[in-house]
């Protein structure tokens, strides 16, 4: 039986890559984190999202399965960077579709480090891909 593939495009299956976070393990940098979002978006694991969004920017729910049906298409990481022990950025850019019409979110995540653990804090929306 073959493993499924994980969603973030990493390659791995997808117990081996972002199926681990999603079941516990803390995610050990910003990359892994968004990659593991990213999949949680693409797998419907709204509480795995709100798990990991920083409290302060933290929506009180997300409720994916009333929103229109989202097919993602894949992800490209730009770009990863450490500003310091606890605060990194990722840029990236989700391809995906929605009413068969197609879409690229392209964002710069910003991401905290709290007691050992990466949160998404917000993103800022970039034009183009």
């Amino acid at each position: 039986m073959n493993a499924q593939a994980c969603p973030c495009g990493s390659g791995h299956a997808l117990e081996a890559c972002c199926g681990r976070y999603h079941a516990g393990e803390s995610a050990p940098d910003a990359e892994r984190l968004m990659r593991s979002r990213y999949s949680a978006f693409v797998l419907g694991l709204d509480a795995y999202l709100l798990a990991t969004w920083h409290p302060d920017t933290r929506p009180t729910a997300l409720e994916l399965e009333t929103m229109p049906p989202t097919q993602w298409q894949g992800l490209t990481v730009k770009s990863h960077q450490t500003m310091d022990a606890s605060h990194a950025t990722v840029e990236f850019v989700a391809r995906y579709k929605l009413n068969g019409r197609a879409y690229k979110l392209h964002e710069v995540s910003r991401f905290e480090q709290v007691d050992g653990r990466w949160f998404y804090v917000d993103g800022e929306i970039r034009e183009g891909g």
